[in-house]
């Protein structure tokens, strides 16, 4: 048989040709579908295009899909250079419709072009067929199927019409509205907010089909958005009865006997600190000084192991939340109220049931001895950060003897983790004032002070040194099972990229060891403090470090510096705790190891969790200041370039945190171009600079509520 002449592959035209076959290898096009794809309009280059797509066919680099369409021969020689196999991912899906698929094996991630991403949505795990590989270009490919749903409810505006509605989610990362037939409505009222159900996806359609399963109310209205982020998170909007039937069923009274089988610290001194708003009490700190001059200080964590048993019905809701929720205005607690408020908070002059953590130390804070075990405590008073903070300064106040003791053993404790490599991830937390409707009156930034450190270096060894007990080895033979709470060490290609950042904003780093580099990332955010580059530089920070998880694997905390460490002070409102609970108490009554693959899957499943709330919070508070900043369109502000990008410059209102953009094409007395190397915009004709850290003035132009975003335009 004669062999077939094959296509030359240097011609530019035929490539051209060829690549939009390549790039939809499951498609069938006409010469006409090809010219149109690729811009062509004139008839000579129209038959061009139909003579190479039939030598294309002769040569065996296409076959025909049907009469008169053609596609790529994925068999052929040309093809499977530089083709990959099939691999699986995750979908990263774009507000343009565009999206990157994130393998499983964390190699480099796929771009897959609008019209190649199917009916894959956002965090779907997909099947992609890798196109072959040109010179100098990403990875690209074509979803072909979607193995698993990340979700199929979707919160949105619903907008009906005589023969049906559409709902059009709110989320950026959802490219397509939903169809919902009149019989899908559940009552919905056009423009109302709306919980949608996909209920399918007709291969040949747009858009996918759906149901109201739930109507939530009127946007704008403070409780409808914030349930509306919940919703958009699924976490549940309500505990179901049986587990509040249950939590209601659990004693008020502790009984005598449980007291005799507990270490008593009703007689030491204990206080709890908290925010001045906070519901539930779950730690306290206990102090005392022994006979040889020593401390004693008790870090007690609210017993809520005793009361919530595995494989009941609120252990059962408080695994599938993972985490309690703080959003702007309202917890959505991980248990009912009447255990997180209630039973388990350590309220003052109250029994209360603890697990502790209790060491006895010297002037330094070095540990010479612990003790962990169960506890009966009974707080003296509930004190808050700011009341603390007084006592701290001033010398004056209630305790204020034992408070300064506990202040200086934490700042030994601080100091000694921070000669040890400990990274001071510092940031400052964006607080509102309410109305009783949930109207913010004013914004405010919270920073960390002395009396937040001592709690939190006091949490911090307790979760170190219970860790540190089960992680240990002893003798021969292996650690048991735990649930850690790990961080690994940064890639070194982010890291290289963030010090050639800092650097080129004038900062200097070294990395000649890890202690090196953490004392350069300390005084890094020490010497940023109140500048525009500040925001920036932490969240890239924080990017370039590894993602904090929970793992049976210990591998240790990279920016703590622990070779162990655990979560085991939050059990209200963090599901890993509880388990660390469960776990140590069977190991400190000599219990054998639990099953590694079924708390391993339990750790996996509270980081998923904790990401969700992390996304919920941040969206409640981006809502809330773009809310705040809706009465103020037309006025000034003082601001901080915090980014640039090709679209316009990212600015930071002063005192607020509130972050919009200035579009580049509203800078009316120049044409700006992005400097992406410098981290600035230039005006291509008189040469003005808008950099990184720059101090502006601008107006508020417009917010756009629903999406939670901010317009602003430059004050010369």
């Amino acid at each position: 048989m004669k062999a077939k002449k094959k296509v030359p592959s240097s011609n530019t035209f035929i490539k051209s040709v060829l690549e939009v076959f390549q790039k939809n290898p499951l498609d069938g096009f006409n010469h006409k579908q090809v010219s149109a794809r690729l811009g062509v309009r004139d008839v000579a280059s129209k038959e061009l295009v139909r003579t190479i797509i039939d030598k294309l066919y002769e040569g065996g680099e296409l076959v025909q899909a049907r009469r008169g369409k053609f596609q790529i021969n994925t068999e052929s020689e040309h093809y499977q250079k530089g083709a990959t196999t099939y691999i699986t991912g995750t979908v990263d899906m774009k507000q343009t419709g565009k999206a990157y698929v994130i393998p499983g094996d964390k190699s480099e991630d796929i771009y897959i072009a609008p019209l190649n991403t199917g009916h894959a949505l956002h965090g779907d795990q997909v099947k992609v067929l890798i196109f072959p590989k040109r010179r100098e270009r990403k990875r690209e490919g074509q979803i072909i199927e979607v193995l698993k749903r990340h979700k199929k409810q979707f919160v949105g505006t619903i907008e009906i019409s005589k023969n049906f509605g559409f709902v059009t989610p709110d989320s950026s990362s959802m490219p397509v509205d939903i169809f919902i037939p009149l019989t899908g409505l559940n009552s919905a009222k056009n423009g109302q907010k709306v919980i949608a159900r996909i209920t399918e996806w007709p291969p040949q359609s747009e858009n996918p089909f759906g149901e109201v399963i739930r109507v939530l109310g009127e946007p704008g209205e403070n409780n409808v958005e914030m349930q509306s982020i919940l919703a958009e998170f699924e976490f549940p909007l309500s505990f179901g009865k049986g587990a509040e039937n249950e939590a209601e069923h659990f004693p008020e009274q502790i009984r005598d006997e449980e007291i005799r089988k507990r270490k008593d610290f009703r007689e030491i001194f204990t206080i709890t600190i908290d925010p001045a708003d906070a519901k539930d009490f779950d730690d306290a700190l206990s102090l005392r000084k022994l006979p040889d001059g020593k401390w004693e200080a008790g870090v007690h964590i609210a017993d809520v192991s005793w009361y919530v048993k595995p494989g009941g019905l609120v252990d059962q809701e408080a695994f599938d939340r993972g985490t309690s929720v703080y959003l702007v205005d309202r917890v959505i607690p991980m248990l009912p109220e009447r255990l997180s408020n209630q039973l388990c908070s350590l309220k003052p002059n109250q029994d209360r049931l603890c697990f502790s953590a209790v060491f006895e130390m010297d002037e330094n804070a070095n540990v010479l001895k612990e003790w962990f075990g169960k506890t009966v405590i009974h707080s003296d008073r509930r004190f808050n950060y700011d009341e603390v903070q007084q006592i701290i300064e001033t010398g004056q106040g209630e305790f204020s003897e034992e408070i300064a003791v506990l202040d200086r053993l934490a700042k030994k404790l601080r100091d000694d983790r921070f000669k040890k490599g400990s990274i001071n991830f510092e940031t400052q937390e964006v607080k509102f004032e309410l109305d009783e409707k949930g109207k913010p009156l004013r914004i405010f930034l919270r920073e960390l002070k002395d009396s937040n450190k001592l709690i939190e270096d006091f949490m911090l060894l307790a979760n170190r040194r219970v860790a540190e007990w089960v992680g240990k080895k002893k003798g021969t033979a292996d650690p048991k099972t735990f649930v850690y709470r790990v961080h690994d060490d940064p890639s070194p290609e982010k890291l290289e990229t963030f010090i050639q950042f800092v650097t080129k904003l004038g900062y200097k780093m070294k990395l000649t060891s890890r202690k090196t580099m953490a004392d350069s990332f300390n005084k890094l955010f020490e010497q940023i403090k109140g500048k525009g580059e500040e925001n920036m530089i932490e969240t890239i920070a924080v990017r370039t470090m590894a993602k904090a998880y929970y793992s049976t694997e210990n591998i240790g905390h990279y920016g703590l510096a622990f070779p162990y460490y655990t979560h085991f002070t939050s059990p209200i409102r963090r599901y890993p705790d509880l388990m660390v609970h469960r776990l140590l108490f069977e190991y400190l009554n000599n219990g054998k190891s639990a099953g590694k693959e079924e708390y391993e899957q339990k750790c996996d499943h509270s980081s998923v969790m904790e990401r969700k709330a992390e996304s919920a919070e941040r969206l409640s508070v981006k809502y809330k200041q773009a809310e705040y900043m809706l009465d103020k369109v037309g006025q000034q502000f003082d601001g901080l370039v915090s980014g640039v990008s090709k679209w316009g410059i990212y600015v930071e209102i002063i005192g607020t945190k509130c972050e919009g953009m200035i579009r580049l094409r509203d800078l009316v007395d120049d044409f700006y171009y992005l400097d992406e190397e410098n981290y600035q915009v230039i005006g291509s004709r008189h040469g003005y600079k808008y950099k990184l850290g720059d101090p502006v003035k601008i107006k508020v132009k417009r917010i756009d509520l629903p999406k939670k975003q901010m317009d602003f335009a430059l004050v010369i």
